[in-house]
């Protein structure tokens, strides 16, 4: 049976075959005896997304008391749910990322921890996923924005809208109509400023 440990661009935490092309955490929140999760959903502002293979090393997924193992289907997916990438394993991405949040928000120099307040006040509403209106029209977001729209979440990519699933993505054939934007601003505006979100590879060919 799978594992609950797949993470949807609400940030919802679901149990599925399917694992996706990342992993990365919020900090403890399982069981290791019963391999299941806690009440809690995370444990640290830090929300990371990491890559599956770093230096040869395996993880007995969700069996000891480390930082639960969540993955996601690829990254635009992680940054909807509000993680941002590991400057552990992907110190090059994650400084890159620093650098467009910088100028995308107009900041100074911020340490990760900073950025990861200003990501939490925009991911959470209480215990639920905060949405938020589009800054501009669903055309002009950037590649790898997520939104929301009549109950299912959707890739922006090329201008225009693709269909999320956990296996991939698949072309819309009706425009959007009151949409919500899923990513938190302050990431959209990195994107905006130069970072190149990791996408599936359905993202390139989507099924019709």
């Amino acid at each position: 049976m799978p594992l609950q440990n797949r993470v949807t661009p609400l940030g919802e935490i679901v149990a599925v075959p399917q694992r996706g092309a990342f992993t990365g955490n919020r900090g403890i929140i399982h069981d290791p005896a019963t391999r299941t999760l806690l009440m809690r959903r995370w444990t640290t502002k830090a929300w990371i997304v990491c890559v599956c293979e770093f230096r040869g090393r395996r993880r007995d997924v969700m069996a000891t008391r480390s930082w639960t193992e969540l993955f996601f289907l690829d990254e635009a997916t992680a940054f909807g749910a509000g993680h941002r990438p590991c400057f552990h394993c992907r110190r090059d991405d994650a400084n890159a990322f620093r650098a467009a949040w910088q100028r995308g928000n107009r900041s100074g120099r911020l340490r990760a921890p900073e950025i990861d307040a200003v990501l939490h006040e925009e991911r959470i509403d209480g215990r639920a996923k905060r949405l938020h209106p589009l800054p501009m029209p669903l055309d002009e977001l950037p590649d790898g924005a997520m939104v929301r729209a009549g109950g299912e979440s959707y890739l922006i990519a090329g201008a225009r809208p693709l269909l999320w699933a956990f296996d991939g993505y698949r072309e819309v054939s009706l425009p959007l109509s009151a949409a919500w934007l899923i990513t938190p601003p302050s990431t959209v505006r990195a994107l905006q400023a130069g970072y190149r979100t990791l996408l599936h590879a359905s993202a390139m060919s989507p099924v019709p």
